[in-house]
C-alpha cells in the first residue's frame, strides 16, 4: 500500500509486515525516514536530528546555517560533488566538464500495478503497486526518476532509476545505482555470498567497521566469486529473530554491493551496476533505465525473509512453462561420456533410464560442428553427422519411443578460433584492435551488443530447434569476459559494451522465449558463475554449480537457499569417485542432497550394479512423490553445514503445514559420537504426525520443541530423509 501526503511531502510504503518512508525536505532534498517493522504511519522524519559537523559542507542556499549538511543526513538517492562525501548512487560527468549531480524533489505519483521495465527483467504482477518520485538537478538539464514497485503479500519492494537529459548537449553516466538505502546508527553484521568455480555462494559474514566494504564483479557476469544478492542484519539476528534486510539485483553482468558505515555510525547500502569500465554517453532527450533491485525487510529473522523471497520468486518472477507441472527428471551424458559419444551410446543410456523412472536425456557438448575437444567448433550450430548421422530429426523419435524427451547443451555467447563462423566474422568477437587478447576455455566471447550476432544466432538455434522435438535447453557460458570492446561502438562509447552485451543476451533470450514457449531453458555459465534474478526471469532454472559432489553442494546449497528457491536450483547426482574432488560418497546421500532442487543425473547409467539401478528407480519414485512440496513448501535450514554436531539438515514443509520432508547428511564419523536430537520447524504445533508412514502420532509441538532424535549412523556422509504427514 502507497500512501502520498503531498502537502507535508511523506510519501509511505507499506507492506504486510514493514513500513517504509521517505520524505522531500523544505530544500526539497528526498530524505530517507524509516524502513522497518510495520507502524501505523505518519511523519518520522522526527527521527532525523540536525547538529552543526565539522567539515560537513552546508547548501549555498541556507546561507549561515550549520546544522544541515547532506554528509549527516539519509537520503533517499545520493549525489556526487556537492556535499555528500559518502558512497554515490549516480556519477556524472556534465557537458562543462563537471562531476556534480544536486537532486532535489520535483513530483511523485502512485498508480496501481507494478512498472514494467523494457528489455531489462523485472518482478511482475497485477496486484502490485508502483511510485514514481522525480527530481531535478536545478544547475543541469539532468533528471531522475526513482521507481518502487509494492508487492504487499510478499513484504517486497523494489526499485529501479531513469536518467534522463532533458538538455540539448550530451551528459556522461560513469555510474548508476538502482538502490541506495540508509539505515540509522546501529550494530550491525554484512552477509555476502562468496566463493570460487566449484565453490559458490558460501556464506560469509563480518561486522560492518567504520569505512566501505562490500563485494562485487568485473566479470562481465555476476560471478562465482560474489553472487549480487547481499544481507545487512543485527549483530543478534539469526534464523528465526533479529531484524535483517535483503538485497538482490535482478542482473546478470557486472554489479557492485558497497556498505559504508559513516563516520556518525549511519549505514549506506548502495547497490547497482558496477561502476569500474562503464560509462554511458545520454544524448538530448535520452533515457537511462538501471536494473531492477528487489528488497525485503524480516523483523524475525532469516527464515521469514528466505520465504518471502522464495515465494515472489517463484510467483512474480519466474515465468516457467513447467509451473504448476512437475519437471522431468533428467539424465545428462557429460560425466559419463564427455566429448566421446555418438547416437547408439546415447541411445544405450536412454534405454538404461527409462526404466528408472527418468525422462529426459541431455546431450551435452560435442555434438555439433567439428567439436570433438574445447579447443574449436564454438559457433557452428550445425550437426555433427559422424557422431550422429541421422541428425537431431533421426535421434529424437526413438529417444521418444523410450518414453525420453530430449535436451541440448548450448554456448551461443562463445565462439572458437577454429570455426567456420570465427573464420568468416572476426570482428564478431569482442577483441581491442592492434592486442592479441586473453582466451578462457580456448574461445572468445560474441559480441552481442550487435544486432546481427543477435540475428545469426537466433537464426541459428530456431534451425537446430526446428529439426526436432526438443523440450530442453542448457545455455552455458564458460568464460569471464576479458578485451571489452565492439568494433560496432565509436571510442568514446566503448565504455558501453559490457552493458549493451547483456541487453543482447536478454533480448535474445527473450526472443527465444517467444518463439519456444513451451522449451524449458536452463541457465549455466560454468556451473553457477551466473546465479542471479536476472537470469531466472529468462531460464527459470540454472544449474548451480559444476561442483556436483553432494558433500561440496550442502554449502553451496545453502547459501544460495537464502535468496533462490529449490525450484530454480539444478542438482544432480553424479558418480562417485567425484570428478571434482574424489571424494567417495553414498548414491543414497548423492540423491538427498540432489533433491533439494531440480533432481538429475549425470553419471554413466550403464555401469551402474543392478543394486544401484534400483536405489535410483527409489530415487526417482520419492522425487515424483514428493516434487510439488519441494517446489511450492516453505524451505528451512535446520542447521549449517558441518557446524557441531556435525550434520546438515533442512527441511520442506507445505504452506498448509500438514506435510514435511526432512533432509538430513552427516559429515566425517568418528567413534563416541554423542546422540543426536534434531529440532523441526515449520510444523502445526496443534497436528500429529506420521513419519515414513509408519504407526506412531508425533505431536507437532514436540518434534518442534524437544525434537527428533537421530538414530546413530556409521560411516561417511550418510542421509536420512523424514517424510512427515498429518
Amino acid at each position: 500500500m502507497i500512501v502520498l501526503d503531498k502537502d507535508t511531502r511523506v510519501f509511505t510504503l507499506h507492506t504486510q509486515n514493514t513500513t517504509y518512508q521517505m520524505k522531500a525536505d523544505e530544500n526539497r532534498v528526498l530524505l530517507h525516514t524509516y524502513y522497518g517493522p510495520r507502524v501505523g504511519g505518519g511523519d518520522l522524519s522526527y527521527l532525523i536530528q540536525y547538529a552543526d559537523r565539522g567539515f560537513c559542507p552546508n547548501p549555498s542556499e541556507l546561507g549561515r546555517r550549520r546544522d544541515y549538511s547532506l554528509d549527516a543526513l539519509p537520503q533517499e538517492y545520493s549525489t556526487c560533488g556537492v556535499g555528500d562525501f559518502r558512497l554515490p548512487s549516480a556519477q556524472v560527468e556534465q557537458p562543462d566538464g563537471s562531476r556534480l549531480l544536486d537532486l532535489r524533489y520535483e513530483s511523485c505519483e502512485a498508480r496501481p500495478g507494478k512498472y514494467a521495465l523494457e528489455g531489462l527483467p523485472a518482478f511482475h504482477g497485477a496486484e502490485g503497486e508502483t511510485l514514481s518520485v522525480l527530481l531535478r538537478d536545478p544547475s543541469s538539464s539532468l533528471e531522475v526518476e526513482l521507481l518502487y514497485g509494492v508487492f504487499e503479500a510478499y513484504d517486497l519492494i523494489t526499485r529501479t532509476v531513469r536518467i534522463r537529459n532533458r538538455g540539448n548537449r550530451p551528459v556522461r553516466l560513469n555510474q548508476a545505482a538502482s538502490l541506495c538505502l540508509d539505515l540509522p546508527p546501529a550494530e550491525m553484521d554484512l552477509i555476502t555470498f562468496d566463493g570460487a568455480h566449484v565453490r559458490e555462494r558460501w556464506m560469509n559474514r563480518a561486522p560492518l567497521r567504520p569505512g566501505v566494504q562490500g563485494v562485487g564483479s568485473t566479470r562481465g557476469t555476476s560471478s562465482h566469486q560474489h553472487n549480487p544478492f547481499v544481507m545487512l542484519c543485527g549483530r543478534d539476528a539469526g534464523e528465526d529473530h533479529g531484524l535483517c534486510y535483503g538485497a538482490a539485483l535482478l542482473y546478470s553482468g557486472g554489479f557492485q554491493a558497497a556498505a559504508e558505515r559513516s563516520q556518525f555510525g549511519d549505514i549506506r547500502l548502495v547497490l547497482g551496476m558496477q561502476p569500474q569500465g562503464f560509462s554511458w554517453v545520454l544524448g538530448p532527450g535520452e533515457c537511462f533505465t538501471a536494473p531492477e533491485a528487489a528488497m525485503i525487510c524480516s523483523p524475525n529473522g532469516f527464515t521469514s525473509m528466505t520465504h518471502q523471497f522464495h515465494r515472489a520468486v517463484r510467483e512474480r518472477l519466474l515465468r516457467d512453462p513447467y509451473a504448476g507441472k512437475q519437471r522431468p527428471v533428467l539424465v545428462n551424458n557429460w560425466e559419463a561420456t564427455y566429448f566421446d559419444f555418438d547416437a547408439e551410446k546415447l541411445l544405450e543410456i536412454a534405454r538404461e533410464a527409462a526404466p528408472l523412472g527418468i525422462r529426459l536425456l541431455v546431450m551435452d557438448d560435442g555434438w555439433f560442428g567439428q567439436r570433438n575437444d574445447d579447443f574449436g567448433g564454438l559457433g557452428d550450430w550445425t550437426v555433427n553427422r559422424r557422431k550422429l548421422p541421422g541428425g537431431l530429426e533421426a535421434l529424437a523419435p526413438r529417444l521418444r519411443e523410450l518414453g525420453m524427451q530430449f535436451g541440448l547443451w548450448v554456448e551461443p555467447e562463445m565462439v572458437s578460433e577454429d570455426s567456420a563462423l570465427y573464420r568468416e566474422h572476426p570482428e564478431w568477437a569482442m577483441r581491442a584492435p592492434g592486442r592479441p587478447g586473453a582466451r578462457g576455455r580456448s574461445q572468445l566471447v560474441l559480441d552481442l551488443s550487435r544486432r546481427e550476432v543477435r540475428d545469426h544466432l537466433f537464426n541459428a538455434l530456431r534451425s537446430v530447434l526446428d529439426s526436432a522435438e526438443i523440450a530442453y535447453v542448457k545455455w552455458d557460458m564458460n568464460r569471464s569476459f576479458t578485451d571489452i570492446w565492439s568494433a560496432a561502438l565509436p571510442p568514446e562509447r566503448q565504455g558501453e559494451t559490457a552493458h549493451r552485451y547483456i541487453l543482447g543476451l536478454y533480448e535474445l533470450l527473450e526472443r527465444l522465449r517467444q518463439a519456444y514457449p513451451e522449451l524449458l531453458v536452463e541457465g549455466c555459465s560454468g556451473g553457477g558463475g551466473r546465479f542471479d534474478l536476472g537470469m531466472l526471469y529468462y531460464t527459470p532454472q540454472i544449474w548451480c554449480s559444476d561442483n556436483s559432489d553432494a558433500i561440496d553442494r550442502l554449502r553451496i546449497q545453502y547459501g544460495t537457499s537464502f535468496c533462490y528457491p529449490p525450484v530454480c536450483v539444478g542438482a544432480h547426482v553424479s558418480a562417485s569417485p567425484n570428478e571434482q574432488n574424489g571424494r567417495v560418497t553414498p548414491l543414497e546421500t548423492r540423491g538427498v542432497v540432489a533433491m533439494s532442487g531440480t533432481f538429475g543425473y549425470e553419471m554413466d547409467l550403464c555401469r551402474c550394479t543392478p543394486e544401484e539401478r534400483e536405489i535410483i528407480r527409489r530415487q526417482t519414485e520419492d522425487f515424483h512423490r514428493y516434487g510439488e512440496l519441494i517446489r511450492q513448501g516453505d524451505y528451512y535450514r535446520l542447521s549449517e553445514p558441518f557446524q557441531d554436531p556435525g550434520y546438515t539438515a533442512w527441511a520442506h514443509v507445505a504452506p498448509d503445514r500438514r506435510e514435511a520432508l526432512v533432509s538430513l547428511v552427516t559429515g566425517s564419523t568418528w567413534a563416541a559420537q554423542p546422540f543426536v536430537t534434531l529440532k523441526l520447524k515449520g510444523l502445526d504445533p496443534a497436528a500429529k504426525y506420521r513419519i515414513n508412514g509408519g504407526k506412531t502420532l508425533w505431536p507437532g509441538d514436540a518434534l518442534m520443541y524437544a525434537g527428533y532424535p537421530i538414530p546413530p549412523m556409521r560411516g561417511d556422509y550418510q542421509s536420512l530423509q523424514l517424510h512427515l504427514e498429518a
